[in-house]
């Protein structure tokens, strides 16, 4: 699929793993961080202004609202920017949400398309069947000034799929045992491809999060096939034409894995890495694992149905005294749509908070630090050292599900043990 997408965007007929292309771009993504690189970046080209409003899309949402002066006059920057050059797509406060939830959701990237950001989370859109992937700040401005950008055509990994995932198991749950069976570099500069009849079971929700993960198995992108869901789902919330691309049954790829859904079981990725994974029936057989904090939401898990396993969990309970549980809308449609029906309520009741849409914990911006020491069950993408404060604290990656039990015991536990 990524091949015959590559080919079409580089005017070729056909495109082989490893060739170097220049693809025409469908979208340019930036954030709070990284767009004011790639602005200073453009400032040296001879090019002066964007090659198209419409196809940038600029989103603070690392460190927004601002939380301190540095992080005010990053948007400052990305903001100016935007009104010189009339950035059609330019959201931010009280309109603005965690990119890679935000850019689906308002029908801004569709099968076909190829789309860079910069922010390694990109891979997001292959849910859709687009080609999407994280570049540098450079690129980025590279990017917005003409409106292409150069590639190596990756390899492919497939991922056939089948069955139905049980109670309690999600999207989350089927990408961290990928990575945890073929490891944070098992895919290194492939392109993940996704398929089988287990797809028709998987939300949307849960093909953004697989795809949105399939970087932290080093893959250049993650993509499905476009099946009546998605096809539903674009006319839903965009109006732009898409086009569909298919694998041909004789392609060729560098390995084949086939996941029976119905075997999996929620799963864990211990610290430090996201391959370090453990299912619950290991993690009830060791001693209990107390933390000090959970976050619901990231790009990776704060979608509607993300927010819905977590109400449902919560539901009734309360958080364990002591604990942290903090949830986070990724967009301000779904913190609307959460707010009616009734979600809000129940984890304020059960002794979470509530905050406007934010990538803060994530990378240790702020939300949510950790002191040393702490831990804490993450519904986000990456366990690194550090990575949500203190180099001694330690991040626990799980699905809302098993994220919301947590916060409910104090310690590591799935929703069927309360």
């Amino acid at each position: 699929m990524t091949q015959k997408i590559l080919a079409a965007a580089a005017g070729l007929d056909q495109v082989q793993a490893g060739q170097l292309i220049e693809a025409d771009l469908d979208l340019v993504l930036g954030n709070d961080i990284t767009s004011p690189v790639a602005i200073k970046e453009m400032e040296k080209f001879r090019t002066q202004g964007v090659f198209d409003k419409d196809k940038i899309a600029l989103v603070p949402d690392h460190f927004v609202p601002n939380k301190d002066i540095k992080s005010a006059e990053h948007c400052k920057c990305v903001r100016e920017f935007a009104r010189k050059n009339q950035i059609t797509n330019y959201f931010e406060v009280g309109e603005m949400g965690i990119e890679h939830a935000l850019l689906p959701e308002k029908g801004l990237t569709v099968a076909g398309d190829v789309i860079i950001g910069a922010d390694s989370h990109t891979c997001t859109y292959g849910a859709l069947g687009a080609f999407s992937t994280g570049v540098g700040s450079t690129d980025m401005a590279a990017g917005m000034a003409t409106g292409k950008a150069w590639f190596k055509v990756p390899g492919a990994l497939k991922f056939v799929l089948t069955g139905k995932l049980g109670k309690w198991v999600s999207g989350k749950d089927v990408i961290l045992h990928i990575i945890g069976m073929i490891g944070v570099d098992g895919a290194l500069y492939k392109s993940m491809e996704f398929t089988g009849d287990g797809i028709a079971n998987l939300s949307m929700d849960d093909r953004f999060t697989i795809a949105n993960m399939a970087i932290e198995a080093g893959g250049k992108n993650g993509i499905f096939p476009v099946d009546d869901l998605a096809v539903e789902y674009m006319k839903e919330h965009s109006g732009r034409s898409f086009r569909i691309f298919e694998a041909d049954p004789d392609a060729v790829y560098d390995a084949v894995y086939t996941i029976d859904l119905s075997s999996l079981r929620p799963t864990v990725a211990f610290p430090h890495l996201p391959e370090n994974t453990h299912t619950m029936d290991e993690i009830k057989t060791m001693e209990p694992i107390m933390i000090d904090q959970t976050v619901i939401g990231s790009c990776t898990n704060g979608r509607l149905n993300d927010l819905r396993c977590a109400a449902e969990v919560l539901k009734g309970r309360h958080v364990a005294k002591g604990m942290r549980c903090i949830v986070i809308p990724a967009t301000q449609a779904i913190y609307m749509q959460a707010m009616e029906e009734g979600l809000l309520k129940t984890f304020i009741e059960a002794g979470a908070i509530v905050s406007t849409p934010t990538c803060g914990p994530c990378l240790g911006g702020y939300m949510g630090i950790l002191a040393e020491g702490e831990r804490c069950v993450s519904t986000t993408n990456r366990n690194f050292v550090g990575r949500m404060g203190h180099t001694s604290s330690e991040i626990y990656l799980a699905s809302p599900a098993v994220a919301a039990a947590s916060a409910v015991t104090g310690r590591i536990s799935g929703p069927e043990e309360l």
